[in-house]
């Protein structure tokens, strides 16, 4: 999957990169490149978080399974 991100020099010199997609994904680098790679370890991160809580979320579900006739 491709995601956009929004980079924005500060005035201390280093950049500011956040994910579109994902806003919490929020880093920095001393450089562009810095902070892209730490932007993509920031969405890594975050997508394996939210991917353990949602398998945390079906563990507690149950299915039932019930035959219904259509007239």
């Amino acid at each position: 999957m491709e995601y956009t991100a929004n980079l924005k020099k500060m005035d201390n010199g280093w950049y500011l990169a956040q994910c579109e997609q994902l806003p919490a994904a929020i880093t920095q680098g001393s450089s562009i490149d810095d902070a892209l790679t730490n932007l993509k370890d920031a969405i890594n991160l975050l997508l394996e978080d939210e991917k353990a809580d949602f398998q945390k979320k079906q563990t507690g579900l149950r299915f039932l399974r019930r035959k219904v006739a259509v007239i």
